[in-house]
């Protein structure tokens, strides 16, 4: 589940977009997570959920849009934490997507 960032992490500014969405639904960029997993091959998203996954392609399409408003970086992860959280707890506890994961 997703935790509220912290003011660190909404200040610092992030050299890419992919990052931003990380650190929204992670809470960790990827080369965070490469640190604390460099037993593990692959990266941050190889090892998602399902319900990560169906999270991040809805705040790839929200990010787009907030762009496209020319919200600034800090605005943007604070909204898109914010709904990353919403889904997950939303999905987490749906039928459908537990029928999906058997």
């Amino acid at each position: 589940m997703p935790q509220t960032l912290t003011k660190e992490q909404i200040n610092y500014v992030y050299a890419s977009e992919a990052d931003l969405l990380n650190v929204a639904l992670f809470g960790m960029t990827a080369k965070e997570w490469r640190e604390e997993n460099s037993d593990l091959k692959g990266n941050i998203r190889d090892y998602a959920t399902l319900e990560q996954l169906v999270v991040l392609s809805n705040m790839e399409s929200i990010n787009a849009l907030l762009i496209q408003q020319k919200l600034p970086q800090q605005e943007r992860l604070v909204q898109l934490n914010s709904t990353a959280i919403t889904q997950m707890q939303a999905l987490v506890g749906s039928k459908g997507v537990k029928m999906l994961n058997q």
